[in-house]
């Protein structure tokens, strides 16, 4: 078979135990990998770096014309640029959760969330007490027909559709949606501080009457 004339013109591809080294280093130099911001990752990264050095000078003593150290080369950086993202979380599939208030179709009703929160903030308990106390507060809203019966309604979707009938509720009720998102599935930390504010916006709750509702 005929070769074209460019690939008889080639060169053949040679790389150095330096060369490799560089070109490893370059790529992993991108933004994409440094956005990782893990130092353990980094370390890691490095310690690889210098095994591929390693292992491409001892190649290089085995091979020719240096296609082998080559192809190793980019097997490596390939799995280690897989491992980099992987950790980084780019290539995690992810999937997402639907922030409920409520974790069931048939909700308990707010005076049952609301002791269970009692119960929960006296044993030191403030995330469980926030999402219980919220669900207080939302089932309240509920009770007074201020909400409508909706399953898989989200905290600040609750939001707005109690400030739309009580616009007088829309200032307490939304740092209390925010910190019951931020706790429930935000994984941050309960604390009195943050219980405090969805209780101000339960006791609102819990005084709203039906002349306060806004007639659409």
């Amino acid at each position: 078979m005929e070769l074209d004339p460019l690939m008889r013109l080639e060169p053949p591809v040679d790389i150095s135990r330096g060369d490799a080294a560089a070109e490893a280093a370059k790529e992993l130099s991108k933004p994409v990998y440094g956005q990782a911001g893990d130092s353990l990752v980094a370390r890691i990264v490095g310690k690889v770096l210098d095994w591929i050095g390693d292992l491409l000078g001892n190649m290089a003593g085995n091979s020719s014309d240096g296609h082998v150290g080559l192809i190793l080369l980019v097997a490596l950086v390939a799995l280690i640029v897989i491992v980099v993202l992987w950790r980084a979380g780019v290539l995690r599939t992810t999937r997402s959760t639907p922030r409920t208030v409520f974790d069931t179709d048939k909700p308990r009703t707010a005076s049952a969330y609301r002791s269970q929160a009692e119960q929960e903030a006296a044993a030191g308990n403030y995330a469980a007490a926030v999402r219980s106390r919220f669900r207080a507060c939302v089932a309240e809203l509920t009770e007074r027909t201020v909400l409508d019966e909706r399953a898989g309604r989200t905290a600040y979707e609750a939001v707005a559709d109690a400030g739309r009938a009580v616009p007088a509720l829309r200032d307490v009720l939304q740092p209390a949606a925010l910190v019951f998102t931020e706790v429930v599935y935000g994984n941050r930390p309960g604390t009195p501080e943050r219980y405090a504010l969805v209780v101000a916006a339960d006791e609102a709750a819990r005084k709203v009457s039906t002349r306060m509702l806004v007639q659409g």
